[in-house]
């Protein structure tokens, strides 16, 4: 079955690189994902990570667009629940005024960081409740159609804003379904609602103005090498540096030998932790190519939102290229949602 392949960048701060690496980093990803096929190239609102650079995201995307020439590029998500609409809509119509045609905004409900950044965010975790009634006002500023009486977000740009919604469980199939909106669901970090949340979607979609069909897209990691072993080498690095991170955030932060990260992996917690990677595409094009195929069948995917974690930029340039090039012959680029 034929599918869109993209990529979600998060940025990586990697271990001795400053945020200006980072980013241009992220110019050198989405020119690799133009050069080989990629429909689209999204970024995440994430906030006080110290690995991850993202957090301006509608800052980022105008930057990496201006060095790019016709790849989308989007936000996979802004989370709406921190913004009021009209500021995202006014965000992101300067954003396709100045690059008509290759904007996506993808939105979710999550804060995005953690409880102590949510006060720092001036945010009321109540206002994640609202996040329905968000997405539509923000949806009638974008298509000057407002729902707040003597308010428009300027500039409106003259080419439309396409909306995605992205989730991890059953409450974002439904509200994109309810929209019509397409849905991306967030399976390269949590995994378990996946197969249940695409069904819920499918049995429940209503067409829109939008989208007339449902479209399913989901998030996968993927190592893609010269060789089998350089894959599983990368995965086993970066896996590791995901696991210190996690732990720093916690009470337990230090140093940790690669032995102590290998026996926390083992453990009844650190099996917690491996299973949210569970979808991970890893070895050669052509093991990544029959895993993500195999993938995207069993949900029926019309998209695979593809995230490259190799630790070193070299190896995630590699990915990319490897990967696009291997699925070349299979997946379907020729339109967009």
């Amino acid at each position: 079955m034929p599918f869109a392949l993209s990529i979600l960048d998060l940025a990586t701060v990697s271990r001795g690189q400053t945020a200006r690496d980072s980013f241009q980093n992220s110019v050198a990803l989405a020119q690799a994902a133009e050069r080989n096929g990629y429909r689209r190239v999204w970024y995440a609102e994430h906030h006080n990570m110290r690995s991850i650079a993202s957090s301006a995201t509608s800052v980022l995307i105008g930057h990496v667009a201006n060095h790019t020439e016709s790849i989308r590029l989007g936000a996979g998500g802004i989370m709406l629940p921190n913004h009021s609409p009209l500021v995202i809509a006014e965000q992101f119509g300067t954003l396709e005024s100045l690059f008509p045609g290759r904007i996506d905004l993808g939105l979710g409900r999550a804060p995005g960081s953690d409880q102590k950044t949510l006060y720092a965010l001036r945010r009321d975790p109540s206002t994640a409740d609202n996040f329905p009634r968000d997405v539509l006002e923000l949806q009638g500023f974008l298509s000057g159609d407002s729902r707040v009486a003597g308010v428009q977000a300027v500039p409106r740009a003259e080419t439309v804003v396409p909306l995605y919604i992205l989730g991890s469980s059953l409450f974002g199939a439904q509200l994109a379904a309810h929209l019509g909106l397409p849905y991306a669901f967030a399976s390269h970090f949590a995994p378990d609602a996946l197969h249940e949340a695409v069904a819920v979607y499918r049995d429940t979609f209503k067409p829109s103005e939008q989208l007339a069909e449902p479209y399913v897209m989901a998030g996968i990691n993927v190592f893609a090498a010269d060789s089998h072993d350089e894959a599983v080498e990368q995965k086993t690095i970066a896996y590791r540096a995901r696991a210190r991170a996690m732990i720093a955030r916690g009470p337990a932060a230090g140093d940790f030998t690669d032995e102590e990260i290998d026996a926390f992996l083992a453990s009844p917690n650190g099996r917690q932790l491996s299973g949210m990677t569970r979808y991970t595409a890893t070895g050669t094009p052509a093991e990544v190519r029959t895993y993500l195929e195999e993938f995207a069948t069993s949900i029926g995917a019309d998209e695979l939102i593809t995230a490259h974690h190799a630790s070193d930029i070299e190896d995630r340039l590699r990915s990319v290229e490897l990967t696009g090039q291997a699925l070349a012959a299979h997946s379907d680029v020729s339109a967009s949602i």
